[in-house]
């Protein structure tokens, strides 16, 4: 086990009703903020007038900033910053799923700095101060209500990139299972595949004698396996949406990466999947991941063994350990399927011809490889998408 440090200063408050606590727990860091969110679903389903009401009981002013997509926009994120300083604006409030949080978290950082917010994704600056990040989480996928991380995407060149600092941890997150009950199925099933795609992201690492947080990693995934199917059996089963709410922040808010070094070169290539074509986050996770795990499975052929049989209860005495080991990937895919995520570029509807643009973009033309468990460079980056075709 590697030496680590940890520390998540996120308040989490979990559970009915919880949105309409949000005026007074605003209260706590200012009294005029910015209210940021994506598009009319919190409208449709009333969310938007819970937080509203409380916001207004507790005496906060606000000024709104929707039109938040999908991998979140540079442009927004600078429109947001420019109407923070504009009207004396020092919080945040992101009402939504993880673009909003990382949207919000972007502007945070980038009102107290003098330069361009995009230096922090692009590795030319390291954010020295923040206003405060407040959420209200919509749908369990990303992780970012309780994680130092945001991803954004500059529509120059369309460039997805990156950014963690522990000063855009929330301060607090409000997740409300029920807020989920009217998502369409498939953000649930991309949302589950994301919040796999972070537990394997650390499952697969290369530091030793990790047992302890292999077995919390084994145990998260097997809680989303087993969930999944049924919130999108009953979308208003509040128990099986409780578990999947959980563990989606869990997976992602540090806690699962103490004492290992995890991978994040699948998360890296989908970033140019999702940057160049706008797919859903999710779903090119889906077809990455097990395209990844052919490539590379060798490199650790127990780890793979163990993946197979810990996670999907593959019965190892049938089979050779490389055979176990594929039936593993097999099963992470047929999961996939079962919840109607794309395991193919061709699912995802995108052709052959960009991948060396995507592995040159990915790995600034080699001088900088994807990924720790292997490094990876442009031409394994392209090998992996034919394996994805």
């Amino acid at each position: 086990m590697d030496n680590f440090i940890f520390q998540n200063p996120t308040k989490i408050i979990f559970g009915k009703n919880t949105e309409s606590s949000v005026g007074k727990e605003v209260s706590s860091y200012s009294k005029k903020i910015l209210l940021h969110y994506g598009g009319g679903s919190i409208k449709k389903s009333g969310l938007y007038d819970k937080v509203v009401a409380s916001l207004k009981e507790a005496n906060i002013e606000f000024i709104e900033l929707p039109g938040v997509k999908p991998n979140p926009r540079l442009s927004l994120v600078r429109e947001g910053i420019q109407i923070c300083r504009d009207n004396g604006i020092d919080f945040v409030l992101a009402v939504g799923g993880g673009s909003v949080i990382d949207s919000a978290k972007a502007i945070a950082i980038g009102v107290p700095y003098n330069g361009d917010v995009w230096d922090f994704y692009t590795d030319k600056a390291d954010a020295t101060e923040a206003l405060p990040v407040g959420t209200i989480l919509t749908i369990p996928a990303a992780g970012s209500e309780s994680s130092t991380g945001s991803v954004i995407t500059n529509e120059d060149g369309w460039y997805k990139k990156p950014y963690n600092s522990a000063l855009i941890y929330p301060k607090f997150s409000i997740l409300n299972p029920e807020l989920a009950y009217t998502l369409p199925r498939y953000q649930i099933s991309c949302g589950a595949a994301d919040i796999l795609a972070h537990l394997m992201e650390r499952y697969f690492t290369n530091s030793k004698n990790v047992e302890f947080t292999d077995r919390l990693i084994e145990s998260t995934m097997k809680t989303i396996i087993n969930n999944v199917p049924k919130v999108l059996k009953n979308q208003e089963d509040y128990d099986a949406w409780a578990e999947v709410m959980w563990a989606g922040a869990i997976a992602h808010n540090n806690l699962l990466n103490t004492g290992r070094v995890g991978d994040w070169g699948s998360h890296n290539i989908e970033h140019e999947l999702s940057g160049i074509y706008d797919v859903a986050h999710g779903a090119g996770l889906a077809v990455v991941f097990p395209a990844w795990m052919k490539y590379l499975y060798k490199h650790d052929m127990n780890r793979f063994v163990q993946f197979a049989v810990r996670v999907w209860n593959v019965e190892q005495e049938f089979f050779s350990p490389e055979e176990t080991a594929l039936q593993g990937i097999k099963k992470l895919e047929e999961f996939f399927v079962s919840i109607d995520m794309p395991i193919t570029l061709k699912g995802l509807g995108i052709e052959d011809d960009r991948y060396e643009e995507m592995a040159n973009k990915a790995t600034d033309n080699d001088a900088s490889p994807l990924g720790n468990f292997v490094k990876l460079n442009s031409k394994d980056i392209v090998n992996i998408l034919k394996l994805a075709q």
